[in-house]
Protein backbone atom coordinates (compact mmCIF):
# COMPACT_ATOMS: atom_id res chain seq x y z
CA UNK A 1 0.00 0.00 0.00
CA UNK A 2 1.08 3.56 -0.85
CA UNK A 3 1.89 6.19 2.03
CA UNK A 4 -0.97 7.88 -0.43
CA UNK A 5 -3.41 5.15 0.43
CA UNK A 6 -3.28 6.01 3.92
CA UNK A 7 -6.37 7.39 6.08
CA UNK A 8 -5.52 11.08 7.77
CA UNK A 9 -8.45 13.00 8.07
CA UNK A 10 -7.95 16.77 6.97
CA UNK A 11 -7.63 19.85 10.18
CA UNK A 12 -11.47 20.43 10.13
CA UNK A 13 -12.02 16.40 10.71
CA UNK A 14 -13.46 15.38 7.66
CA UNK A 15 -12.15 12.19 6.66
CA UNK A 16 -9.67 11.90 3.77
CA UNK A 17 -6.02 9.99 2.46
CA UNK A 18 -2.67 11.67 1.84
CA UNK A 19 -3.43 11.46 -1.92
CA UNK A 20 -6.22 13.39 -1.61
CA UNK A 21 -4.62 16.07 0.78
CA UNK A 22 -2.14 16.26 -1.59
CA UNK A 23 -4.27 16.13 -4.53
CA UNK A 24 -1.43 13.18 -5.92
CA UNK A 25 0.69 15.84 -6.13
CA UNK A 26 4.62 15.79 -5.29
CA UNK A 27 4.65 16.94 -1.44
CA UNK A 28 6.75 18.88 1.54
CA UNK A 29 5.40 17.02 4.85
CA UNK A 30 6.01 19.08 7.69
CA UNK A 31 5.01 17.92 11.65
CA UNK A 32 4.30 21.59 12.58
CA UNK A 33 3.40 23.20 15.76
CA UNK A 34 2.52 27.05 16.79
CA UNK A 35 4.02 27.44 20.18
CA UNK A 36 8.19 26.44 18.91
CA UNK A 37 10.81 28.23 18.62
CA UNK A 38 10.85 27.46 15.04
CA UNK A 39 7.06 28.13 14.17
CA UNK A 40 8.46 31.16 12.07
CA UNK A 41 9.59 28.44 9.87
CA UNK A 42 5.23 28.27 8.93
CA UNK A 43 6.48 32.11 6.84
CA UNK A 44 9.21 30.08 5.06
CA UNK A 45 7.31 26.94 4.12
CA UNK A 46 3.91 29.64 2.83
CA UNK A 47 6.53 31.08 0.36
CA UNK A 48 7.73 27.83 -0.69
CA UNK A 49 3.62 26.38 -1.18
CA UNK A 50 3.12 29.74 -3.11
CA UNK A 51 5.91 29.22 -5.30
CA UNK A 52 5.73 25.50 -6.21
CA UNK A 53 2.26 25.14 -6.10
CA UNK A 54 1.23 26.23 -10.13
CA UNK A 55 3.65 23.32 -10.24
CA UNK A 56 1.92 20.74 -9.04
CA UNK A 57 3.70 21.28 -5.86
CA UNK A 58 2.26 21.21 -2.18
CA UNK A 59 3.18 21.40 1.44
CA UNK A 60 1.04 19.34 4.13
CA UNK A 61 1.24 20.55 7.89
CA UNK A 62 0.75 17.97 10.07
CA UNK A 63 0.05 19.38 13.84
CA UNK A 64 1.76 17.11 16.44
CA UNK A 65 1.82 18.02 20.22
CA UNK A 66 4.19 15.35 21.14
CA UNK A 67 7.46 17.53 21.74
CA UNK A 68 6.76 19.25 25.14
CA UNK A 69 3.33 20.30 24.35
CA UNK A 70 4.08 22.44 21.43
CA UNK A 71 0.75 22.16 20.02
CA UNK A 72 -2.02 21.87 22.21
CA UNK A 73 -4.63 24.21 20.54
CA UNK A 74 -7.87 22.76 19.06
CA UNK A 75 -8.04 22.21 14.84
CA UNK A 76 -9.78 25.47 15.47
CA UNK A 77 -7.42 27.11 17.17
CA UNK A 78 -4.73 25.82 15.19
CA UNK A 79 -6.01 27.24 12.09
CA UNK A 80 -7.01 30.56 13.45
CA UNK A 81 -3.18 30.62 14.29
CA UNK A 82 -1.85 29.36 11.01
CA UNK A 83 -3.98 31.82 8.96
CA UNK A 84 -3.97 34.63 10.84
CA UNK A 85 -0.24 34.78 11.81
CA UNK A 86 1.39 33.33 8.33
CA UNK A 87 -1.04 33.24 6.02
CA UNK A 88 -1.40 29.77 5.46
CA UNK A 89 -2.99 28.31 2.73
CA UNK A 90 -1.68 24.94 2.50
CA UNK A 91 -3.25 21.79 3.73
CA UNK A 92 -2.98 20.76 7.36
CA UNK A 93 -4.14 17.12 8.46
CA UNK A 94 -5.62 16.32 11.88
CA UNK A 95 -3.28 16.43 15.00
CA UNK A 96 -1.62 13.48 14.89
CA UNK A 97 1.44 11.74 17.01
CA UNK A 98 4.71 10.87 14.86
CA UNK A 99 6.90 8.82 17.35
CA UNK A 100 5.76 6.31 19.85
CA UNK A 101 3.57 3.44 20.03
CA UNK A 102 0.37 5.53 19.23
CA UNK A 103 2.58 6.64 15.89
CA UNK A 104 0.10 7.35 12.59
CA UNK A 105 1.06 4.82 10.06
CA UNK A 106 1.85 7.44 7.68
CA UNK A 107 5.22 8.29 10.19
CA UNK A 108 5.70 4.36 10.19
CA UNK A 109 6.79 5.15 6.84
CA UNK A 110 7.80 8.35 6.84
CA UNK A 111 10.61 7.63 9.32
CA UNK A 112 12.75 5.08 7.75
CA UNK A 113 13.50 7.47 5.25
CA UNK A 114 17.60 8.07 6.20
CA UNK A 115 18.71 12.26 6.49
CA UNK A 116 21.54 13.78 4.92
CA UNK A 117 23.69 11.74 7.25
CA UNK A 118 21.86 8.35 6.51
CA UNK A 119 20.27 8.61 9.89
CA UNK A 120 16.63 7.02 9.93
CA UNK A 121 13.94 6.63 12.78
CA UNK A 122 11.90 8.62 15.17
CA UNK A 123 11.56 12.46 14.53
CA UNK A 124 13.53 14.63 16.40
CA UNK A 125 11.55 17.59 16.77
CA UNK A 126 8.64 19.80 15.09
CA UNK A 127 8.70 20.83 11.74
CA UNK A 128 10.81 17.83 10.45
CA UNK A 129 10.12 17.66 6.57
CA UNK A 130 9.64 14.39 4.29
CA UNK A 131 9.80 15.45 0.46
CA UNK A 132 7.37 12.70 -1.25
CA UNK A 133 6.86 12.47 -5.06
CA UNK A 134 3.42 12.24 -6.37
CA UNK A 135 3.93 8.08 -6.25
CA UNK A 136 4.12 8.13 -2.52
CA UNK A 137 8.03 7.48 -2.62
CA UNK A 138 9.28 8.94 0.37
CA UNK A 139 12.42 11.14 -1.63
CA UNK A 140 14.50 13.04 0.92
CA UNK A 141 14.62 13.93 4.90
CA UNK A 142 15.41 17.23 6.66
CA UNK A 143 15.42 17.74 9.96
CA UNK A 144 14.32 20.19 11.74
CA UNK A 145 17.12 23.20 11.77
CA UNK A 146 16.50 23.01 7.79
CA UNK A 147 14.59 25.70 7.15
CA UNK A 148 12.29 26.08 4.42
CA UNK A 149 14.35 28.42 2.09
CA UNK A 150 17.67 25.98 2.47
CA UNK A 151 18.80 26.06 -1.06
CA UNK A 152 19.53 21.74 -1.03
CA UNK A 153 15.47 21.34 0.10
CA UNK A 154 13.95 24.46 -2.37
CA UNK A 155 15.85 22.53 -4.93
CA UNK A 156 15.13 19.33 -4.19
CA UNK A 157 11.41 20.67 -3.91
CA UNK A 158 11.56 22.32 -7.24
CA UNK A 159 12.99 19.18 -9.13
CA UNK A 160 9.94 17.08 -7.82
CA UNK A 161 7.56 19.91 -9.02
CA UNK A 162 9.38 20.39 -12.51
CA UNK A 163 8.85 16.76 -12.89
CA UNK A 164 4.93 16.21 -11.82
CA UNK A 165 4.26 19.62 -14.23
Amino acid sequence: MSILDLPISRLDGTPATLGEITGGKPALLVNVASKCGLTPQYAGLEALHEELAGSGFTVVGVPCNQFMGQEPGTAEEIEEFCSATYGVTFPMTEKIEVNGEGRHPIYDQLVRTPDEKGEAGDVQWNFEKFLVDGTGHVVARFRPGVEPDDAMLRDAARALASSAG
